[in-house]
């Protein structure tokens, strides 16, 4: 369990003072009831006394629990309603022009995924990652699909096809705390400035113990290219380090092997799906591979995806939860004390 605001715990110093307070007022009733003329009146004082400590006990406890509440305590629970993440990166470059799906690679991969987006769960958060020459985050992951959507739209052809910078800024975007840094794994760790403030000093990348491929069920990729690529980072290099992080990649394949036929154009290679690679990616990772050569194919695709991608466990804060046992006790308190004392004390 971990706390968001952890210097609210000063608040507990007040709770050993209220069993010294209890006390002292047990004391001075007693000196009243030494005075009491009537013993009966004493005997039947007395036979409550067992239970007279249990009201009292009872809001020490929900007192305990609303200063623990203060300190918003957090834990990773398991909930049915728990969201997961789901980055779509997606080809961008001018090979997807290709006419091998009809009406274009590129038409038929922004329809598949709007009609993916209408089939997603809506807890789970989609994001968009656009690839060609270099990679971006074209819209950071959310439930909100008419943002994912106008992003899809909004996509423009480049020059180039980094696949890997497209998986390496992904695995950025899911784990903000690992420092992963698609510059220096592309250049080369670049020489900081000499700074007197060390807080502007850029943090080292975090160390990981890789883990099983595809055991980290609260994420994953969808990689969506024709599948050759011409520039940045080695493929499989940036799904080696999906797969030590257990994310999986599913890919999909978009076109044909000799779809550079339908262009007529130099490069041919540069034209032609790359399955092997795109299969090795999907394998490393424990994800899937599916080739989608219509878009009638690569829209069944995505939607059984949606259907298999889960979530497990998330961080959630437990403020509410430990305020409303607090409540239910406090009226427990209350309760007891009317049924068996006729007055609220």
């Amino acid at each position: 369990m971990h706390f968001l605001w952890p210097h609210n715990f000063w608040w507990m110093l007040v709770l050993p003072l209220l069993p010294a307070l209890y006390l002292w007022l047990l004391r001075r009733r007693g000196k009243q009831a030494v005075r009491l003329s009537s013993l009966v009146v004493v005997r039947a004082a007395a036979g409550r006394s067992s239970r007279r400590h249990v009201p009292p006990a009872l809001v020490f406890v929900a007192l305990s629990l609303l200063l623990l509440a203060l300190a918003r305590p957090t834990a990773p629970l398991a909930l049915p309603w728990s969201k997961s993440t789901i980055l779509l990166a997606m080809d961008i470059s001018r090979s997807m022009r290709v006419q091998d799906v009809k009406p274009s690679r590129m038409v038929a991969a922004q329809e598949a995924a709007k009609a993916f987006l209408s089939e997603v769960p809506r807890q789970i958060e989609v994001g968009l990652v656009t690839f060609a020459g270099t990679a971006q985050v074209a819209q950071q992951p959310t439930i909100d699909r008419p943002s994912v959507v106008g992003a899809i739209d909004a996509i423009q052809m480049q020059y180039g096809t980094a696949i890997g910078n497209a998986i390496v800024v992904s695995l950025a975007e899911l784990f903000p705390d690992q420092g992963i840094d698609l510059g220096e794994m592309s250049f080369g760790p670049r020489r900081q400035a000499r700074s007197l403030d060390e807080k502007t000093a850029k943090a080292p990348p975090k160390q990981i113990t890789p883990v099983a491929p595809g055991s980290y069920t609260s994420a994953a990729i969808i990689l969506l290219s024709d599948g050759r690529r011409t520039t940045g980072v080695d493929t499989l290099v940036a799904a080696k380090m999906a797969a030590d992080r257990g994310v999986r990649i599913y890919v999909v394949g978009l076109g044909t092997a000799d779809g550079h036929a339908a262009m007529g154009e130099g490069l041919a290679i540069y034209l032609q799906l790359d399955e092997p690679t795109l299969r090795q990616v999907a394998q490393m990772t424990g994800g899937e591979y599916h080739h989608a050569g219509t878009a009638e194919a690569l829209r069944s695709v995505y939607q059984n995806l949606g259907s298999r991608l889960q979530v497990s466990a998330r961080e959630t804060e437990l403020t509410a939860l430990v305020a409303l046992v607090a409540t239910m006790v406090l009226l427990a308190a209350t309760g007891l004390s009317v049924l068996w004392f006729g007055r609220i004390a």
